[in-house]
């Protein structure tokens, strides 16, 4: 019999997920409210909504692992299946990623460096964490948000009201502005019997708060410094699955920005670019397999393709260009797919693609 999978969750992850697993011989089993879930055609589809009691319970008794695919699942679904099946990364991984409260605060006490920051939970909150943490400074909702979402940038004092305001007095907390000089994430790894394995890190380039490029960094000075912060996070949590960490570098310092418990974006690239995808070895690790190796195919980088797409024949027509289309109907801020290129030829077929995808979603906006 089949190893069965159950993924919370029915977007890309989900599917790059299933496509990892089928040449393992796994089968998937996704739960999603949404009708047209691109990962629907690859396994199973529960169209339930995540609270869903009677959806929940023919989801652990269909499946031997649960898994999930974005944080803003709700926890009393995790905790209910949980109980009955096991459920990885672990809900206690979650419960901390889910709150950047509780996130921020984890890391200082592993002795991992962020940007000052503190809980606001009021006007008054707000103008007193103005007053010790200084300004420019960005305010950002504890739960809830990602791409950019639920954040308000406070540039002078003028800007408290609005931006209390645009946050729509949501529970949150206030970071100082850190004036990095670039972004960094390692995609780390670790398996039931604790084995750990850490993949290049990437360095990363948003537009609009959403990822739009990710180039891998083979033997980057700051590559051992991420993999320790990597391992206390991955230890104190009894982690088991692929854990992204972002940073802010600053120096010969890394800050960190935030932790994601699952497959992360800025791992595309893995898919073709390293002897093991970062989907294969969370479903490896979450299954009790060995891991595989993380070591870099060629010098490979990513390219999303948001809100619109490029030509096509164009895209295939690059050299070591691997395209993924996730099935989406386009709208302004959406990703819709991605390219990874994996050559040495120093850049020169990423910057044709980036090229290829200026503007790309401009007609949708």
């Amino acid at each position: 019999m089949s190893t069965r999978v159950g993924v919370l969750g029915g977007g890309q992850l989900a599917r790059m997920l299933a496509l990892a697993g089928y040449p393992l011989g796994l089968e998937f089993v996704f739960l999603c409210p949404v009708r047209d879930a691109c990962a629907a055609p690859l396994g199973e589809h529960l169209c339930a909504d995540f609270e869903d009691e009677a959806a929940l319970r023919h989801l652990a008794a269909k499946v031997d692992r649960v898994t999930y695919e974005f944080e803003s699942v709700p926890a009393g679904a995790v905790a209910y299946l949980d109980d009955k099946v096991p459920v990885y990364p672990p809900p206690q991984a979650l419960a901390t990623a889910r709150d950047r409260l509780h996130e921020k605060s984890l890391f200082n006490e592993l002795g991992i460096e962020t940007a000052p920051f503190m809980a606001v939970d009021g006007l008054a909150d707000l103008q007193r964490a103005v007053a010790k943490i200084g300004l420019p400074a960005i305010l950002k909702t504890r739960t809830l948000g990602y791409d950019g979402k639920g954040q308000q940038r406070l540039h002078d004092a003028a800007d408290l009201n609005a931006a209390w305001e645009g946050i729509h007095g949501a529970a949150a907390i206030l970071e100082g502005f850190v004036p990095f000089e670039r972004e960094v994430s390692i995609i780390a790894v670790r398996s039931l019997s604790g084995e750990l394995a850490f993949y290049p890190l990437s360095e990363n380039h948003h537009q609009a708060g959403i990822l739009q490029l990710s180039t891998s960094l083979p033997d980057d000075p700051m590559q051992g410094l991420a993999e320790d912060y990597a391992q206390r996070l991955l230890e104190h949590l009894d982690y088991v699955g692929v854990l992204a960490i972002e940073f802010f570098q600053l120096g010969g310092r890394l800050l960190v920005n935030e932790m994601a418990p699952r497959v992360h974006n800025s791992g595309h690239w893995t898919i073709e670019g390293a002897e093991t995808s970062q989907f294969e070895n969370h479903l490896r690790a979450i299954l009790g397999l060995p891991l595989g190796i993380t070591a870099l195919v060629g010098r490979p980088g990513m390219v999303n393709l948001i809100g619109g797409l490029p030509d096509i024949d164009a895209i295939l027509r690059l050299p070591g260009a691997h395209l993924h289309l996730y099935g989406k109907t386009p709208r302004p801020g959406r990703k819709l797919g991605h390219v990874t290129v994996c050559t040495d030829d120093g850049g020169e077929s990423l910057q044709r693609l980036l090229a290829l995808t200026a503007g790309q979603g401009d007609e949708t906006a």
